[in-house]
């Protein structure tokens, strides 16, 4: 019987044809071509009485490739992988697990991925042009400068408040607001936290008003409790520490974002299975979260000793492992969940606020008792530590599963 061949140009339909009726597909490759060992003989599918080890008589499936078969379905990703760990991350997008790399004959997805990259056609005197990995990027970008320019423009900022006073100050506040925002928007363009292009709106917007209640939720809602915003005791207070720290944190987080890619990338090249890689970065993504808190605390301690207030508060701590965890999903292609629980979380602060003043409603005291009873027990503050932190913990634990996926270190900043 003549050689069948199936080239890297041909169309599928060419390839069901020689792989034989539509059956079920693994991955677009006939489950018994994946199936049948060289030689002809039979590892798994329909035996027909025979033993494992008895050879399966001449078929035309069998001249079949299964992994050149895969290749072309996947040409694309071969063609433009820099490295066979390129391939292998495209593959566990696709769904390729270690057990689907079994049916291949290959012990793991690293493996079946380094034969797709060797058989890849390339001229020697033309190499194609290749994309570089920006897995692990370093400061050359600037990206190291920049993260501290949200800081230093709020530390302007706060000083620029204490200084004034009526309008001006509220003039002040403002400007300085806009500068921070646009500061932090510079810093988070460039770097191992830059998010695809298209997944930051909703994202950011409820970022800025978890901010805006970390400066002024915890003043409004102790005065709406008592004699409202224009009480006895004067307009709320700011506060200005946590949200100064928070700013100043930028920095860190970058730090420890790009710590996190390049240890990955370190790991996803030594390691030799998909659950192998796994593991391994399991304890640096939370050692890595962990480093960011403590950092976090730090600053919270400082602003607050400069500042004459609250040392650290726990609700912008909640905040912070918070938006670190929702920046690293969104610049890891993973924005939908972090969008969802920035919503929830913003929401849930901004309905603790509403219940509260419209309990001044004749009859409607009782929309205040759930978070009066709360403020009563732990303070103001609770209600933001209680939002920020169970969203936290939930992005923490998700984050633990995809952050965890080899594809998740081998997108390159702006794929969706």
């Amino acid at each position: 019987m003549s050689e069948l061949r199936l080239d890297g140009l041909e169309s599928r339909d060419r390839a069901e044809e020689l792989v034989g009726p539509s059956q079920p597909e693994l991955d677009g490759v006939h489950p018994e071509a994946a199936a049948v060992a060289p030689g002809g003989v039979a590892t798994g599918g329909d035996d027909g009485g025979r033993s494992a080890s008895e050879p399966a008589p001449p078929s035309r499936r069998g001249a079949v490739d299964p992994v050149k078969a895969l290749m072309h379905r996947h040409r694309a990703l071969c063609e433009r992988a820099v490295d066979p760990l390129e391939i292998a991350a495209g593959l566990e997008a696709h769904g390729v697990t270690d057990r689907t790399a079994a049916r291949f004959r290959h012990r793991d997805v690293f493996s079946l991925a380094e034969e797709m990259y060797a058989r890849v056609p390339r001229d020697a005197d033309a190499p194609p042009e290749r994309r570089p990995m920006p897995a692990a990027s370093g400061v050359g970008g600037g990206w190291g400068f920049l993260a501290l320019l949200p800081g230093a423009l709020c530390a302007a900022a706060v000083a620029g408040v204490r200084l004034t006073h009526g309008q001006p100050r509220l003039a002040v506040a403002a400007a300085g607001a806009l500068a921070v925002a646009l500061g932090l928007r510079l810093a988070l363009r460039r770097g191992p936290l830059q998010s695809p292009l298209g997944t930051t709106g909703r994202s950011g917007t409820w970022t800025c008003w978890l901010l805006a209640y970390a400066l002024l939720g915890d003043g409004l809602l102790a005065a709406g409790l008592a004699d409202g915003p224009d009480g006895p005791d004067g307009p709320w207070p700011l506060a200005t520490a946590p949200v100064l720290a928070l700013a100043l944190s930028c920095a860190p987080a970058l730090w420890c974002a790009h710590l996190l890619s390049v240890r990955a990338r370190r790991k996803l090249v030594a390691s030799r299975g998909l659950a192998d890689f796994a593991d391994s970065v399991k304890p640096l993504l939370l050692g890595v979260f962990a480093l960011y808190l403590c950092a976090l605390v730090s600053l919270l301690a400082l602003c607050g000793t400069v500042l004459d207030e609250p040392a650290v508060s726990v609700g912008a701590v909640a905040l912070g492992a918070l938006l670190l965890l929702a920046r690293l999903l969104t610049a890891h292609g993973f924005p939908h969940a972090p969008a969802a629980v920035l919503c929830a979380a913003a929401l849930t602060e901004t309905c603790a606020l509403a219940t509260v003043f419209a309990s001044r409603l004749p009859g409607c005291s009782f929309l205040a008792v759930p978070v009066r009873t709360v403020t009563d027990a732990w303070g103001p503050g609770a209600v933001p530590a209680l939002a920020c932190g169970i969203a936290a913990l939930l992005l923490l634990v998700h984050a633990t599963r995809a952050l965890t996926r080899a594809s998740a270190h081998a997108r390159p900043p702006g794929a969706t």
